[in-house]
């Protein structure tokens, strides 16, 4: 543990993608709620709500699965601009709070509030501050995990759901996670799990109590890792975001294709999606990176480096059609999922050519259309590229809804 008390929170939202949908549609309440995606699909489960899980639901089950434990859920496709809208409140509800905010995901946050107790009074009626304020402005409830440090504070958090604070006092952290198992803490999967039981170890308090030097020999730098984390000792500090250092948008197919038309039109939309983050974030890229996942599961990636950083969605789109003509000529075969990203990030301040104002022209042209969609939706204004996805997606206040094993990152 640390030897200065600090009071680190875990704020994570329950069931959210979920809770959201049934605060927008009260008629939801109180009902078995899975985000997913049609039950027959074969896509997975992204959130259920609490009355879905009571039938055994979780996320990442198979929508068969889960539609054969609970026939009578609700399956909704998911929609991620409502989610990411909804995080965006919260976070700056967190942020009111304190300035050490760092993002988990776009459920869950850690919030480092040392010292904090003259303004807003003990830990436990802050974190009551921080739910009733979330529960208010956007009807959604959060648990509250409370510790001197972010590895006790998200495994608090997690106990206390759905709706609730936990505490854990100073000092208290070896015994706290003692009793529990070695799956709770972070980087012990499955196989780490399986490893850890043929040593006779099933808690984390029989973790901490191993020799080290046997850990780290049989596991690694690993073992000397979850070593630390299962006596209570995590230095970690709350870190604010960062610049990101990659940018990327992917999306799963509903069934297999080899239809090359619909695969570029893909590649165009989610390209665009790539440039216009980019350009929201002033950066620039000197990396394209395409994926793509066969109908066997067997997963590329190819990328091409750039002679000048570029945030131009027809640059990077050009590129990333190239690496797919080449990929698909290798290797012909139905395709499951499709994405481009792009890398080597820099802050976008380049100088145009003299010689060559397209560039330039066309880049402002981006511009120009980032305004119009952000104002009236990503179908206000088209290229022809992507016009074909009007045939095949729907739309909902001028965006692609899609499936949600098919949500973009």
């Amino acid at each position: 543990m640390c030897d200065k008390e600090r009071k680190i929170f875990h704020v994570d939202l329950d069931a959210f993608f979920a809770s959201v949908e049934q605060v927008l549609n009260p008629e939801l309440k109180g009902k078995p709620v899975v985000i997913g995606g049609e039950p027959r699909s074969r896509g997975v489960v992204c959130s259920a709500s609490y009355e879905a899980r009571a039938y055994g639901l979780c996320a990442g089950m198979p929508l068969m699965q889960a539609y054969r434990l609970c026939p009578n859920a609700i399956f909704l496709n998911g929609r991620f601009s409502r989610y990411r809208d909804a995080s965006a409140r919260i976070m700056a509800i967190l942020a009111d709070f304190t300035p050490y905010l760092e993002p988990g995901g776009i459920d869950e946050a850690y919030l480092d509030l040392t010292g904090f107790e003259p303004l807003y009074g003990p830990a436990k009626e802050t974190a009551l501050g921080i739910k009733q304020m979330i529960k208010n402005e956007t009807g959604l409830t959060a648990s509250i995990g409370i510790s001197n440090s972010k590895l006790v504070a998200k495994i608090a958090s997690a106990l206390s759901k759905p709706d609730g604070i936990l505490e854990v006092a100073h000092g208290k952290e070896r015994s706290f996670l003692a009793p529990l198992p070695v799956a709770k803490l972070p980087c012990v999967g499955p196989k780490t799990e399986q490893s850890l039981k043929t040593m006779g170890i099933t808690t984390i308090g029989e973790l901490a109590n191993f020799p080290a030097l046997l850990l780290k020999s049989s596991l690694g730098a690993l073992g000397e890792v979850i070593h630390h984390y299962a006596m209570g000792i995590d230095e970690r500090r709350v870190e604010p975001p960062q610049p990101p250092k990659s940018i990327s948008r992917e999306t799963t197919f509903i069934k297999d294709t080899l239809d090359y038309p619909f695969l570029k039109a893909t590649l165009c939309y989610l390209s665009e999606r790539v440039g216009a983050e980019l350009r929201r974030n002033g950066r620039s890229a000197r990396c394209v990176v395409l994926k793509l996942r066969y109908a066997d599961f067997y997963t590329i990636t190819r990328n091409y480096t750039l002679k000048e950083a570029t945030s131009a969605d027809w640059i990077i789109f050009d590129t990333a059609r190239e690496l797919l003509e080449k990929a698909l000529r290798q290797r012909r075969q139905q395709v499951r999922l499709i994405g481009v990203g792009v890398s080597s990030l820099i802050n976008d301040g380049r100088q145009f050519s003299f010689w060559d104002s397209s560039i330039e022209r066309r880049e402002c042209l981006d511009v120009v259309i980032d305004r119009i969609r952000s104002r009236y939706g990503f179908t206000a204004l088209q290229r022809g590229q992507t016009l074909l996805l009007k045939e095949v997606l729907p739309t909902e206040n001028g965006n692609y809804v899609l499936k949600a094993p098919s949500l973009s990152r």
